[in-house]
């Protein structure tokens, strides 16, 4: 199906690069680990969040707009990229940050995704946790238009129908790069938040005709909340192309046994992961999103759930920002001794 019919901003490195984890791979035992490197999409240090933003920021300016507002929490890569971005197409920028950790440091508050969005000059509003940030998205958009400003609304994660085309367009790339590779790919792996990534990719195989499962590790809720929020996105983003088919509740996987405490909080396995990938690839996870997909990966292989032969992808959502959040956490010794 051809998605040249939606307005789309050019801000994307692509295609990203689809590289083997060869000492990965070793010290695990298999599968064959491949990582897709959407951490390089480019804008501001990168991340997903950019192919969201090819057509969100396409749809803004089709629609005359001349103001982005997003949401997001305190450290958001997101919004990160959105500040960028809308650098990028001209138009002004409003953050609106929420303090969803339950105990921040001065690393936290001020420094990471914090910095570059200030340095990046976004307008920036803070908000308690626990506030309606929807709303809190509509209310700021109706200032603006009190003030004669055309704003355009983008959702926490750019996470809906219009942003979600980015990883449609994504399922193409990556299954164009694994047949470049003659590559039998078994399996991919992803963070799961906001959920346009996950929802984005299972539209994008169903519209190709992959039975390629995405199995998502989900880093802000449950996984019977994370599995409904992840399907009823990729129904949605489904109808919105026109695909003409339902997306079946059993192709959305979701996991939660790597959440720990919650949204942004740090978990040891976590540690272990970020450490361990760096060390053995030379390669930077991020402490909320990435970090907690992998260590869900690691266990997985320990527990046998994949062949040796078997050649899975993670999809590097980005966010190496945050690392700079999260100095002391991430310098801890870790539990377990790591290759040298």
């Amino acid at each position: 199906m051809n998605l040249d019919r939606f307005a789309r901003l050019a801000l994307c490195h692509a295609p990203t690069p689809l590289e083997f984890m060869p000492r990965l791979t070793r010290h695990l035992g298999g599968p064959q680990l491949w990582i897709k490197r959407d951490d390089c999409t480019g804008t501001a240090l990168g991340g997903n969040k950019t192919r969201k933003l090819e057509f969100l920021l396409g749809d803004a300016l089709q629609q005359g707009a001349d103001h982005v507002v997003t949401v997001g929490a305190l450290q958001s890569n997101h919004v990160r990229q959105t500040v960028a971005a809308a650098a990028r197409a001209g138009l002004g920028c409003t953050a609106i940050l929420e303090h969803r950790h339950p105990d921040p440091d001065a690393d936290y508050l001020r420094n990471g995704n914090v910095l570059l969005d200030v340095l990046l000059g976004a307008e920036i509003i803070y908000r308690p946790g626990g506030t309606d940030m929807f709303a809190a998205l509509r209310e700021v958009g109706d200032e603006l238009r009190a003030r004669g400003r055309k704003p355009y609304l983008i959702p926490s994660g750019g996470s809906n129908p219009v942003g979600s085309l980015g990883y449609v367009v994504a399922a193409q790339e990556i299954l164009q790069q694994a047949s470049d590779k003659s590559m039998d790919l078994h399996s991919i792996v992803v963070a799961s938040g906001s959920a346009g990534t996950q929802a984005g990719l299972l539209v994008g195989m169903a519209q190709l005709q992959s039975a390629i499962p995405i199995q998502g590790f989900a880093v802000s809720q449950t996984a019977n909340l994370q599995q409904a929020r992840v399907l009823a996105l990729a129904q949605a983003t489904a109808d919105f192309i026109g695909l003409g088919k339902d997306i079946a509740n059993d192709a959305v996987k979701v996991n939660a046994d790597y959440l720990g405490a919650g949204y942004s909080i740090p978990t040891p396995a976590m540690v272990e992961a970020v450490q361990l990938v760096a060390r053995m690839e030379g390669l930077l996870l991020d402490p909320v999103y990435t970090g907690k997909a992998m260590a869900g990966l690691i266990d997985w292989i320990g527990q046998g759930r994949y062949r040796s032969t078997d050649n899975v992808m993670f999809l590097h959502t980005g966010g190496q920002a945050g690392l700079f959040g999260f100095c002391d956490t991430l310098s801890a010794r870790p539990s377990t001794a790591l290759p040298a």
